[in-house]
């Protein structure tokens, strides 16, 4: 099924009559596989469609629920959290981020927003979240720039991205340890900053929550939290951001 733009469009240049829109509008809203459901609408209602979490799932399943929802109309379909084990063993043909352990079947997107989001990280042992969150972000259709290394305990690297981070719509702040990241980049621009916490750090880090309550504490506005390791919601949320008005 097309997208309620793309069927909008028809209707208006003629390509389709107005009770063919109004039948695909109404067409099955999902797929029983019987494991599991597809969303046909998940696009509709929330304006990006239905994302599939690869962890836990069979090679077998992940395809079955990529072909219903490549035939149900979706262009683009993400797969996160996906080992590489895993990925080789699909069927389905797929474009591969290791790092990022994402998969991507279909088409990939072009930037459709004019903003763009900075994903700033604290240090290489950060780079699977926040490659995560900048490819997730990419591929929901934005311009993504990534800062990485920045951390705290070398605060120079950072200010060396000032007008990067000041020309940012959105900023994603990566970091595990203590979570000082986020404040000081909060602290520093004018734009949204969403805080991801990461499960590194030491045995006083507790795997995360360390950081996930120091971002919650942050005294710098500006700043929103996400769950530990979550560089997909932290993706997914900047794009939202990164969307309204164009």
């Amino acid at each position: 099924m097309s997208n309620t733009k793309d069927i909008l469009e028809k209707v208006a240049s003629g390509e389709m009559s107005p009770e063919e829109a109004e039948l695909q509008l109404k067409m099955k809203p999902f797929v029983d596989l019987g494991f599991a459901k597809p969303d046909l609408h998940r696009g509709l209602r929330q304006g990006v469609p239905e994302v599939i979490y690869g962890e836990g799932k069979t090679p077998g399943q992940i395809d079955a629920i990529s072909a219903s929802l490549l035939e149900g109309g979706q262009k683009t379909v993400l797969i996160t959290r996906l080992s590489s084990e895993k990925a080789a063993a699909l069927n389905t043909k797929i474009k591969y981020y290791d790092v990022a352990r994402i998969g991507v079947a279909g088409e990939i997107p072009e930037p459709s927003c004019k903003g763009t989001i900075v994903v700033a990280c604290a240090g290489t042992s950060d780079l699977p979240v926040a490659e995560e969150a900048a490819v997730t972000a990419e591929l929901l259709g934005n311009k993504v720039n990534r800062v990485y290394d920045v951390g705290v305990s070398g605060l120079h690297r950072l200010l060396s991205h000032k007008e990067e981070l000041m020309s940012a719509s959105v900023i994603i702040a990566v970091a595990g340890m203590e979570g000082a990241l986020a404040s000081v980049i909060g602290g520093l621009v004018d734009c949204p900053v969403i805080a991801v916490p990461t499960s590194v750090g030491y045995g006083a880090s507790f795997e995360g929550l360390t950081a996930l309550l120091a971002m919650m504490n942050s005294c710098a506005s500006g700043v929103t939290v996400v769950n530990i390791d979550n560089g997909f919601g932290a993706g997914y949320s900047a794009s939202m951001i990164n969307h309204i008005g164009g």
